[in-house]
């Protein structure tokens, strides 16, 4: 039973690269090779060029001060929070939400269950890990070689990857808990996205500044990690061959992974058949209150998106960084308009018109009505059966677009005018171009996906992620953008940059209305044929 339960567990880590969740088709074995070879280019050629590029930074340096510790030690904490991150959700999905929990009403020992899940979850922490951890023990043995350094490095390989899953067990049983007692799931979903990406994002950025301080205060460095991290000094010694310390390692950690599962098998049954609504709300009676027909779609469409964290965070990323613009133009807006005046002496038009197309690029990033139609889904019927014109509806996912971008666009594109030293017609065509290319890009979307729906997905990943609407929706944004600010390149002798950024805003509204046209008769026909 065990046998078949890691076959059909290893089947489902797999199943993407088999199956095609867009069109419910089994891929062909040319597709599959194809997908395994792009995703092993990822993970071996990309992510762990990176790391092996880093390795190579540290360990030489580290190596020749005798400090070979500290760098098997940060080279730990890497893999750690690379494996974490990379399975902590999947331990919560897996462990706990999976889709075949129908298995616990079977008799099927409950422990065969878990051990299968776990292997799941550990061998996604695995793959995190490893691609941090094998280029830096390659590289190590290219400096100090020796057999008890090959050793060390290939069982502190494996012992890191089980205290990944030992972390990650933990962590997914503290989501588990706090899911059950928590509304707005996906709300805390997105926001804790965006922390990692901020996190990664800064040390992506700060990357030879941190590498620089390292190598500036290893002694210091060192004396710090043996003093709260001396578990890392004992990992960092085993790495290197010593006995001793990976041996302490290995029991430490196989106590722990016993401590987790024997906790971890008298709480799973509980947690796994545990409903999400347990918040008790008590009846009040109160007055309903009718809404007008515009208000209830647009509130159904808000409610659609505000229960995706998918949808929010693919297609609206544009809606966090425009505010973080408008900051970063109040604290440093004026002297960067200072230092491109210099570079573009003679040609601050240029200036102003490159400054409108970069608000419009940062609102092209909200690409929320292109995947619109495709999340209705198999439910399209829902919308289709209501007493509304499907004008209506399709208006609904417009007005969602525009005051999820037009607002923050809008705080944006005045502070920028308001630093930018732009003459009075040009200060307000900055603001008026970028609100007009956002209608013309919404009504965009919607005529794309409206072409070219997908209502036969299994995940909605498929339509946000992998809809050909949205990828047109978002290229074709900074493809105009690039296109205008060449087109003014060349004709910045002959047109001054109010009168082209006023032509550009004339004809994008053009394109806008005659989209918009369409989508109240053609399109409105094409929503109700769906």
């Amino acid at each position: 039973m065990l046998k078949t339960l890691l076959k059909k567990q290893l089947l489902e880590l797999n199943r993407g690269f088999f199956y095609n969740t867009k069109k419910n088709t089994v891929r062909s074995r040319a597709s599959s090779i194809l997908l395994i070879a792009l995703y092993a280019l990822l993970m071996v050629g990309i992510i762990g060029g990176m790391f092996t590029f880093m390795a190579i930074g540290l360990c030489r340096p580290l190596v020749e001060m005798g400090m070979d510790w500290l760098y098997y030690a940060l080279i730990i904490l890497i893999a750690v929070f690379m494996g974490v991150f990379g399975s902590v959700f999947n331990t919560y999905s897996s462990l706990y939400k999976a889709k075949d929990n129908d298995l616990l009403s079977l008799p099927v020992p409950v422990g065969n269950i878990l051990v299968a899940r776990l292997t799941g979850v550990y061998l996604m922490g695995l793959m995190f890990s490893a691609v941090v951890m094998v280029p830096a023990v390659v590289v190590y043995l290219t400096v100090a070689p020796g057999a008890g350094a090959v050793i060390g490095g290939v069982v502190l390989t494996l012992l890191v990857s089980v205290f990944v899953l030992e972390l990650s067990c933990v962590l997914g049983w503290v989501v588990a808990k706090i899911s059950t007692k928590i509304r707005h799931k996906s709300i805390i979903t997105v926001l804790l996205s965006l922390g990692f990406l901020a996190l990664y994002y800064f040390v992506y950025f700060n990357a030879y500044e941190l590498l620089g301080s390292i190598m500036t205060n290893a002694d210091q460095l060192g004396r710090s990690i043996r003093g709260w991290g001396y578990p890392l000094y004992l990992m960092g010694r085993g790495a290197m061959g010593e006995v001793v310390p990976l041996l302490v390692v290995l029991v430490v950690v196989a106590a722990l992974l016993a401590v987790i599962y024997r906790v971890l098998s008298h709480s799973f049954l509980k947690m796994a058949t545990a409903s999400d609504k347990t918040v008790k709300v008590k009846y009040r009676e109160k007055a309903a209150r009718a809404r007008s027909v515009r208000r209830a779609l647009l509130g159904r469409e808000t409610s659609r998106y505000l229960a995706s964290p998918t949808y929010m965070l693919n297609c609206s990323l544009g809606t966090l960084f425009l505010p973080i613009m408008a900051v970063l133009a109040l604290v440093k807006g004026r002297d960067v308009f200072l230092m491109l005046g210099a570079v573009f002496a003679g040609g601050e038009d240029f200036v102003a018109v490159l400054t409108a197309l970069m608000l419009c690029m940062l609102a092209s990033m909200n690409d929320i009505t292109a995947p619109s139609v495709s999340l209705e889904g198999k439910s399209l019927w829902i919308a289709q059966s209501l007493p509304v014109k499907p004008w209506h509806v399709l208006r609904a996912k417009l007005e969602l677009h525009l005051l999820l971008t037009e607002i923050p666009l809008l705080l944006c594109a005045a502070c920028v005018a308001a630093v930018s030293g732009a003459k009075p017609l040009e200060a307000v065509l900055l603001v008026v171009t970028p609100m007009v290319f956002t209608l013309f890009s919404a009504a965009l979307g919607l005529f794309l996906n409206l072409k070219r729906p997908n209502l036969t997905w299994t995940n909605e990943a498929a339509p946000v992620k992998q809809s050909l609407s949205v990828l047109m929706a978002m290229l074709g944004g900074w493809a105009l953008a690039i296109a205008l600010g060449a087109g003014y390149y060349f004709l910045m002798d002959r047109v001054s940059g109010a009168v082209f950024l006023l032509a550009s805003a004339a004809l994008m509204l053009a394109a806008a209305l005659i989209l918009l046209r369409w989508l109240r008769t053609s399109g409105a026909r094409i929503y109700a044929q769906l």
